[in-house]
């Protein structure tokens, strides 16, 4: 199969020219894999009981023996291998020589960090922009630089984000018609509730009630609702323990299935009255698509699915195609992010009065402002909060954006970058 370029593909290279190992996380069937065999000149496929059992008799020989770069494939189901490989960059100090693959972390506390032997590089599914709908004219590393030129229309309508929506972005989905990938999400869904879950998280008593739950967790989909009221969104007769839903987070966690986007604790005094919450995704905003019984018809309409069901419309504001194209620009941001080592948080004050979808920021404290907007027009009531932040932090504020559904990139007279998602690009 042709292989789709990812924005990963050039940050794994820059790694392999200064890192001993490199780790590849990320969720199942996100790509990782196919990436790093771009570069591979040596595969060891964990999944494989021959090949493990063979790695498995002399491991740290074996890798040694091997031409790097050596991809070691799955890991996790054999941790050891993760120590051995930390001894063999200590003692040949080259760098490039190790990248492993892993779609879970093994939750292994006796395993050594890596810290100073591993770069660590997670992927996700495909941004908007590596799956091919129309060429990106706006540079998320221009934007970061101060120079960005913001030209280019999008032909990319509403009807096709939705398809993107609750198609997924992961690769192996998009490889099927339009018209079965959301029937390949499903199967994507249950096995991972019939399957991993069991692997990595234990027996489970009641799967259908933790489904419930993760359900909860979906319609929570870009809000910073608390784990009490997910819980308590879920119908009494299905709802799992407190010890149960806590094990169940942990094993999703560990399979890179939640992704939620952290608060900003920005430092500047004036700005010290911040929330904490989280902002709830889950790694694809398909899998929530699905979860809530999603389509592209019914997201289309008025309001979504979710917000029919009692226990559920309250977990996030307006309409559920909101929340999911959010979580579409979230994934895509994160995205791009990452490629220029840069972090991603949301901004909301204690009270709520002052949000902001996504911050974009280094350490140093400069950022970039982000707001997400469905409608493909902007207006100065959408912009509001982004001029308070240019207020309250002057320079260090790099630029202010709207990410839209709309057609054309442009800069507002008072300096706003309007930026349709589908011409947001590396």
């Amino acid at each position: 199969m042709t292989y789709l370029p990812r924005a990963a593909d050039k940050r794994l290279a820059e790694l392999l020219l200064g890192s001993r190992a490199i780790s590849i996380e990320g969720p199942r069937g996100c790509g990782k894999t196919r990436t790093a065999l771009q570069i591979a000149q040596t595969v060891v496929e964990m999944d494989d009981p021959g090949a493990r059992a063979a790695l498995q008799a002399d491991r740290r020989g074996i890798l040694a023996s091997m031409q790097a770069p050596v991809l070691v494939d799955e890991w996790q189901l054999d941790p050891p291998v993760w120590d051995a490989v930390r001894r063999l960059v200590d003692t040949e100090g080259v760098p490039g020589r190790f990248v492993l693959t892993g779609s879970a972390d093994p939750g292994e506390s006796s395993l050594h960090s890596g810290a100073g032997r591993f770069a660590r590089l997670r992927m996700r599914p495909m941004a908007l922009c590596e799956r091919g709908l129309t060429e990106p004219t706006v540079s998320m590393a221009d934007l970061w630089a101060g120079d960005a030129k913001l030209s280019g229309s999008s032909p990319v309508a509403l009807a096709d984000y939705v398809e993107q929506i609750v198609g997924s972005g992961l690769p192996g989905v998009l490889r099927e018609p339009i018209g079965q990938r959301q029937s390949a999400v499903r199967d994507y869904v249950d096995y991972l509730m019939s399957h991993e879950i069991g692997v990595h998280g234990g027996h489970m008593r009641r799967p259908q009630s933790l489904r419930a739950w993760l359900r909860a967790y979906a319609a929570a989909t870009g809000s910073t609702a608390s784990q009490e009221a997910i819980s308590l969104a879920v119908d009494r007769d299905s709802m799992p323990s407190r010890k149960t839903i806590t094990e169940f987070r942990d094993t999703l966690e560990r399979l890179w299935l939640l992704d939620p986007v952290p608060a900003w604790q920005l430092g500047v005094p004036r700005l010290n009255q911040l929330g904490s919450a989280p902002k709830h995704h889950l790694a694809d905003p398909a899998l929530a698509a699905t979860l809530l019984g999603a389509n592209a018809t019914n997201l289309l309409r008025a309001s979504g699915p979710g917000d029919a069901e009692p226990g559920l419309r309250n977990l996030h504001h307006g309409p559920l195609l909101g929340a999911l194209f959010e979580s579409l620009v979230t994934l895509s941001v994160r995205t791009l992010a990452d490629t220029l080592g840069l972090e991603v948080s949301h901004l909301r004050t204690h009270r709520g009065q002052r949000e902001i979808d996504l911050v974009i920021h280094s350490a140093d404290g400069r950022a970039i402002a982000c707001e997400v907007k469905l409608s493909p027009d902007v207006d100065d009531h959408d912009v509001r909060h982004l001029h308070w932040l240019r207020n309250e932090m002057g320079d260090l504020l790099i630029d202010r954006i709207v990410v839209t559904t709309g057609t054309y990139a442009y800069r507002r007279p008072d300096g706003v970058a309007v930026i349709p998602l589908a011409l947001l690009g590396p």
